[in-house]
């Protein structure tokens, strides 16, 4: 059973830049980082994601058609175990506000902290074992 990452973005470039970030830990395969481009996109992932272990999602908030904050409600109901963390560029307080609301555990700015996301992810992965 793989361990999974799911990373939620409309921007195209988001994923080799997640890639190239922790490239040495998807070498060693400590767990898998999937992508998804859309909320529509993320919640089918979420709810087809049976055979591994879901231990984050990580969801931009600015998406066309459904936004993250909209999405983070369904993704509770579908997976109420799975930590969210939202991204945003704009950290104003009623953004953390809505995040925190909508059952979010946290959120980061862009541009993203890597040593604070990878001390959250090593959390989930010791977590999962």
């Amino acid at each position: 059973m793989s361990v999974l990452v799911l990373v939620v973005d409309d921007e195209p470039d988001v994923e080799a830049l997640f890639r190239q970030q922790f490239r040495r830990d998807l070498r060693a395969q400590r767990f898998v980082m999937d992508f998804a481009m859309s909320a529509a996109d993320a919640l089918a992932r979420i709810a087809n994601t049976i055979e591994q272990t879901l231990i984050l999602i990580l969801s931009d908030i600015n998406m066309p058609g459904m936004t993250g904050l909209e999405m983070l409600p369904k993704v509770k109901e579908i997976r109420p175990d799975v930590p969210v963390i939202m991204i945003t560029a704009y950290g104003d307080p009623d953004t953390k506000r809505k995040a925190i609301e909508g059952g979010a555990i946290g959120l980061l700015t862009k541009p993203i902290d890597f040593t604070l996301l990878r001390e959250e992810i090593d959390t989930r992965l010791e977590r999962a074992n």
